[in-house]
Formats: C-alpha cells, structure tokens, sequence
C-alpha cells in the first residue's frame, strides 16, 4: 500500500498554531485589561502598584497593555496589593 502525502497539512497546522497565537493574545490582553480596571477602581496609579508590588514600573505597563504574559506570581502579587482575590483578575476569562 501506498501513502500519499497531505499537501495541505502544512496550511492546516499553520491556521491551528496561528489560533492558538490568537487565542493566547487575547487572554493576555484581556488579563491586562482586567488589571487595570481593578487598578484604577482602587485608586492606584501604575506607580503606586509597582512600588508596593515590588516590580518595576514598566512591567506593570506591558502586563496592562497585553505586551507580556506575566507568572502567576506576579498576578498573586498585584492581587495581594490591590487586596483583591485573584480570581477577580481572571473575571469574565
């Protein structure tokens, strides 16, 4: 028996990892989101969350604007800062 060869199967993975990619964008930028709603309900500036969180200034900017996914960790610290639990961060996920 013969095997033939998919020539589409290339295409196919390409559009599965290519969703995959999308689908990982958006959780990151809707966590992102999340964060600085609950940020900016609690009267905090970007500052204020970084200085007490103990991270920089810029990370908490990537992390609101979706540029990094951030650990579990960070999240647990921002959370801890904000006095919020965390699974308000992953509200609406």
């Amino acid at each position: 028996m013969e095997r033939h060869k998919c020539p589409n199967k290339p295409i196919l993975n390409t559009i599965i990892l290519t969703n995959v990619e999308q689908e990982k964008k958006n959780i990151v930028l809707k966590l992102g989101a999340n964060i600085r709603m609950r940020r900016v309900e609690k009267n905090y500036s970007m500052e204020k969350l970084a200085l007490e969180s103990d991270m920089e200034y810029s990370q908490i900017r990537r992390i609101e604007k979706g540029i990094i996914n951030t650990t579990v960790f960070q999240i647990y610290r921002i959370s801890k800062t904000l006095q919020i639990p965390m699974v308000e961060i992953f509200h609406d996920m």
